[in-house]
């Protein structure tokens, strides 16, 4: 799929080959007339063509058959292209960033590279809206949904250690303020981006997870590691915690230094997360039911024989 076009069932683009498969064996098969150029005399048989009543014998007529399976094939694939007005529905497709203002992540002598990874997911999201979250011992609104990048990468840093006044480590209440943001703007397809050290991340953490990926939108993981020993008493950080709660979260974990392939999942167009998520006709224009209409084309010139 890319950013115009896309392929709404591509299972059935396997019956294709079996249908090209079977119209070249009918056709090498099957002579042009069978034996009726030899039981039918020559000069009544060029009489018959000049009336139109020669309509071409069998391999034509299996020809006509394979190309009216063929198109029906390609129909049943959903060729589609995006609609241009996709993007343009507020609602549609949304990023929310949870950002871990613990302890070990603001003391942990990578923070400011954590907020330099929030803001290039919110980069990253275009014109989308994206809300940013923060979380220590609770979780709180810090940018509702917006379009406006200048107000998410001013509040960005303005954030230190002493932001939230809880202390602890919550990502499960960041994760479900994320989900209620969603819920309560009914977005359609969404990604919710966890900047954590892992820590804290537990059971509960992992149901929230699961829930988001139940809605349709996905969850991913941008891992902080710490850039120097930590205080004594600190939690410590925790890569597969982050790694198994975006598995839950049906999205993709990675390091901070190396945000890739979680800046690639935001960025995708907005088309291409809503069919990631099952939308895929809100994105798209599915061009298979004009097919139908070009497979009756060949059908009809089989009609016209058994006529």
């Amino acid at each position: 799929m890319i950013d115009t076009f896309a392929l709404l069932r591509p299972i059935w683009f396997l019956a294709i080959p079996l249908v090209a498969a079977l119209a070249l064996r009918a056709a090498w098969r099957s002579a042009p007339l069978g034996d009726w150029g030899k039981a039918v005399d020559p000069h009544l048989m060029a009489l018959l063509a000049r009336r139109g009543a020669v309509l071409g014998g069998r391999r034509q007529a299996n020809l006509a058959a394979a190309l009216a399976a063929g198109l029906l094939a390609l129909a049943l694939t959903g060729p589609a292209v995006e609609r241009p007005e996709a993007a343009t529905f507020r609602n549609l497709d949304a990023t929310v960033i949870v950002l871990d203002l613990s302890r070990s992540v603001t003391e942990g002598g990578r923070f400011k590279e954590a907020r330099q990874a929030a803001q290039a997911v919110a980069e990253a999201a275009g014109t989308r809206s994206a809300a940013l979250i923060v979380y220590a011992g609770d979780a709180y609104t810090a940018v509702s949904p917006t379009t406006d990048r200048d107000s998410i990468a001013t509040t960005l840093f303005a954030l230190d250690a002493d932001t939230v006044p809880d202390r602890g480590t919550h990502p499960e209440r960041g994760l479900a303020l994320a989900r209620r943001t969603l819920a309560e703007s009914n977005v359609v397809s969404a990604d919710v981006v966890l900047i954590s050290d892992g820590d804290g991340i537990g059971q509960a953490a992992e149901r929230e997870a699961a829930a988001i990926r139940d809605r349709g939108w996905q969850l991913h993981g941008l891992f902080v590691p710490a850039a120097r020993a930590l205080p004594p008493g600190a939690p410590q950080t925790d890569r597969a915690a982050l790694d198994r709660l975006a598995a839950a979260g049906g999205g993709r974990a990675a390091d901070i230094e190396a945000a890739g392939p979680v800046l690639d999942r935001v960025g995708a167009s907005t088309a291409q997360h809503l069919a990631a998520g099952g939308y895929g006709v809100l994105a798209f224009a599915d061009l298979g039911r004009w097919l139908l209409l070009l497979a009756l084309v060949p059908a009809l010139f089989l009609f016209r024989r058994s006529a």
